[in-house]
């Protein structure tokens, strides 16, 4: 019997990679965890702030990935910050690893869901922003805001 869909698949979330990068190209790769780090992606106990792709060896590692402890995990607990290895054919890591060789930027997790039962990653490739890309995303957003609520008003 299968288990009921949850009512918000999404995890966790990184609002900072929007504000620091520019997202070019979007991937969905599935996250090799342990039992107990499974249970606390469940409890959204996840912080993906800080954490970013690397490629060795052919393989695709998370780092600096906050997963807490969980609960009732005991001696069998897993480490917080450990290097998770992300599942991925080995022709998208080939040509993550061949992109980010030759244009530079930076391979960053977006965000950590369920989907069909199983945790994946959104993970994107980006370029950085300056500060003034910045400021100007931000006014961007705010005149957009501005003309919204002056529509919303005429009504």
């Amino acid at each position: 019997m299968p288990r009921s869909a949850p009512q918000d698949p999404v995890l966790a979330g990184n609002k900072k990679a929007f504000h620091n990068y520019t997202v070019v190209e979007k991937f969905e790769a599935g996250i090799q965890l342990a039992g107990t780090e499974v249970k606390s992606c469940r409890d959204r106990a996840v912080q993906l702030g800080e954490g970013y792709v690397k490629i060795e060896n052919d393989q695709a590692l998370l780092y600096n990935v906050h997963i807490a402890v969980y609960g009732f995990g005991n001696r069998f607990n897993h480490e917080v910050k450990r290097p998770r290895r992300l599942l991925l054919h080995k022709r998208e890591i080939l040509k993550l690893a061949q992109t980010i060789n030759t244009k530079g930027g930076a391979l960053i997790p977006l965000k950590m869901y369920l989907k069909n039962g199983l945790v994946k990653l959104e993970i994107a490739y980006c370029i950085g922003k300056s500060h003034a890309d910045q400021r100007e995303t931000l006014r961007k957003r705010e005149a957009d805001m501005a003309i919204k609520r002056n529509l919303g008003k005429r009504d």
